[in-house]
């Protein structure tokens, strides 16, 4: 079974869902909550039931023989002489039939029960698919929750500027030019505080599409992006792709292959035709029984290009095999190390670097009243640690695109087991 419920747990793992406590209000959307809708009403898993229906329908005509003929054929009639009217009418009534050789019968059942077993891995790609940007969307809508908070943060600060800036003005310390500047620094905190909100509400759309939802009304559950956790090794997540659906849909593919082979090398063996029937004779009035029965020739030659073509089609099946382990272990190398590297920058700028600049900020303010630099320097160190804030945050984004590639790729739970998060 493809049904692998395991891959809905990984999903939920994703640091964006945020583990809550307590009880979350009904107008708070969780990940899980948006997971739920997105399984439920997506049209994209729905149709499966739908392309079910049709491959049920095609092994039920798979399963019927050929059928039987009733024909009649009058001879000897509406012609010249004797034949000019019924006097000498001949009268045949047949029942034909055709005798499948070669186990066709099979072959076609066998061809539509593996196009049925495809189904499962198609479906479980696309609910993985779904799931993978369900998660991308909610990322999105906390990553512009939290880069409103940087924002705020760096209002308040440009907000403390423009107060000490006047109150030097008053004092005769700075000139007005001082002040114009702090405001205009604080006028772009706040443009970017507007427009992290205005991204927000597109986000929570975007979010909301995939469930048909015109008019969300939610707010998504609060979290923080920048809890990144520790993975399972490399080599414990790269024999998670032994088990992925696009290796199991390529297997289902190879059995519809060896169907179809099997099933041209059965057009080799020709079908037996026969009929049975009677002759009425309106001349003498007698009834005669007749038989017949036929066999074409020539089927192994007509049968040998499409034995061949099913034979190249799976002999293929190896090569795109190897190419998809070569793809999918291509991309899980690169999601990991991007994931193991961004886990890093963000681990180092929340330890070395941001702590420091907060503290360069707060000494340059206390400088800056006390006149020992300028203006400048102390706008710079704001710029700086409001920076870093903003890169830490991009690259804990990039991180969580890349946890969220891995767990697609993998379908599991690929959290380290006893991990504590910072």
């Amino acid at each position: 079974m493809w049904l692998r419920l395991a891959a809905c747990a990984a999903f939920l793992v994703v640091p964006v869902a945020y583990a809550q406590t307590g009880t979350a209000p009904s107008s708070t959307l969780s990940l899980d909550d948006a997971i739920a809708r997105v399984a439920t009403t997506h049209p994209d898993l729905r149709i499966f039931d739908g392309r079910r229906q049709v491959l049920d329908a095609n092994l039920a005509s798979a399963a019927l023989k050929p059928p039987m003929t009733l024909g009649a054929t009058i001879e000897n009639t509406l012609g010249t002489g004797n034949y000019r009217g019924f006097s000498e009418a001949e009268l045949t009534v047949t029942l034909a039939g055709v005798i499948e050789r070669g186990g066709k019968l099979n072959a076609r059942q066998a061809l539509a029960l593996a196009n049925i077993d495809t189904l499962a891995p198609q479906r479980e790609m696309a609910r993985l698919d779904l799931l993978a940007e369900t998660a991308q969307r909610y990322l999105a809508v906390t990553a512009a929750t939290k880069r409103k908070s940087i924002a705020e943060l760096d209002i308040v600060q440009r907000r403390r500027a423009v107060d000490a800036a006047r109150t030097r003005l008053t004092a005769g310390a700075s000139p007005e030019s001082v002040v114009l500047t702090a405001q205009a620094a604080l006028a772009t905190a706040e443009l970017d505080r507007d427009r992290a909100i205005a991204d927000e509400a597109a986000t929570r759309q975007n979010l909301a599409a995939l469930w048909n939802e015109r008019t969300p009304s939610f707010t998504v559950a609060a979290g923080n992006p920048l809890v990144l956790p520790e993975l399972q090794s490399f080599d414990a997540l790269s024999d998670y792709l032994q088990n992925t659906p696009e290796l199991a849909e390529l297997a289902g593919v190879e059995r519809v292959r060896e169907a179809q082979l099997r099933l041209a090398r059965t057009q080799a063996t020709p079908d037996l035709q026969w009929q049975a029937g009677g002759r009425y004779n309106r001349a003498t009035s007698d009834v005669g029984f007749m038989a017949g029965i036929s066999i074409p020739l020539g089927s192994a030659r007509r049968a040998a290009p499409g034995i061949r073509a099913a034979e190249a089609e799976l002999a293929m099946t190896p090569i795109e095999r190897e190419s998809l382990r070569i793809d999918l272990y291509s991309a899980l190398t690169n999601a990991y190390g991007n994931y193991s590297t961004a886990r890093l920058e963000v681990g180092r700028l929340r330890t070395d670097v941001i702590p420091r600049l907060e503290k360069a900020e707060k000494a340059a303010e206390y400088a800056w009243k006390a006149g020992a630099i300028s203006y400048l320097e102390w706008s710079q160190l704001q710029a700086q640690r409001v920076e870093a804030s903003v890169r830490q945050l991009q690259v804990a984004v990039d991180a969580q695109a890349a946890l969220i590639e891995i767990q697609r790729l993998t379908g599991q739970p690929i959290v380290a087991s006893g991990t504590t998060t910072p």
